[in-house]
Parts: structure tokens; C-alpha cells; sequence
């Protein structure tokens, strides 16, 4: 059974940082991109960050670039997402995803997320 288990998130005042992670099972980890994405309220699901199956590569949504940092522990099948200088708009629940092409189709996985909120 596949399973993706988002944990980190809370309240926390603008400016400051939280670690959010995801562990995984019930998958050949290392062989799936992992990615975060995010939902606001009324809003579309977006990608926030996403790294290759071997860490080497990753990107970020612009609006996250030198705040966000992606980061994964293949040994413990858990992505991870550093988030500093947080900001009001950045307040969203957070999804872990995992995704695998294949010839022929896509797997894609998801975790049921986890709500950061930055207020003061």
C-alpha cells in the first residue's frame, strides 16, 4: 500500500521557518521524482519545488527561490522541504508528491497534505 505522509506544518509568523516532511512507503523511493505542491484557499494547486530521483537536480516556483529548499534521504524514503523567511502568501496546505514516466503512462502519488499558515 502506497502511502505518503505529510508532517511540519502549524503556524508560524512571517519572517520565520518550518521543515516540513514526507515519508514514504509501499514504493521503490529512489526510483520517483518527488515534489511539493501547494493550495491556497480558492486557488489552484501549484508546484512549489521538485528533485530528481537521485537528489542531483531540483527546481523551485519563482516565488520560493532562495527561501525554499528541497531535499531528499533516499536511505529513509522521506522528502523534505526547508522553508525560510516565510511570508503571509505562502500560507497553503502542502502536498508531497511522487511522480515516475514510464513508457506508456505516468505514476503519480500523493500525500493528503499538510496546512502551514503565516500570520501574525
Amino acid at each position: 500500500q502506497v502511502q505518503l505522509v505529510e508532517s511540519g506544518g502549524g503556524l508560524v509568523q512571517p519572517g520565520g521557518s518550518l521543515r516540513l516532511s514526507c515519508a514514504t512507503s509501499g514504493f521503490t523511493f529512489s526510483n520517483y521524482g518527488m515534489n511539493w505542491y501547494r493550495q491556497a484557499p480558492g486557488k489552484e494547486r501549484v508546484l512549489v519545488a521538485g528533485i530528481t530521483r537521485a537528489g542531483g537536480s531540483t527546481n523551485y516556483a519563482d516565488s520560493v527561490k532562495s527561501r525554499f529548499t528541497i531535499s531528499r534521504d533516499n536511505a529513509k524514503n522521506t522528502v523534505y522541504l526547508q522553508m525560510n523567511s516565510l511570508k503571509p502568501e505562502d500560507t497553503a496546505v502542502y502536498y508531497c508528491n511522487a511522480n515516475r514516466y514510464i513508457v506508456g503512462g505516468t505514476y503519480n502519488y500523493w500525500g493528503q497534505g499538510t496546512q502551514v499558515t503565516v500570520s501574525s
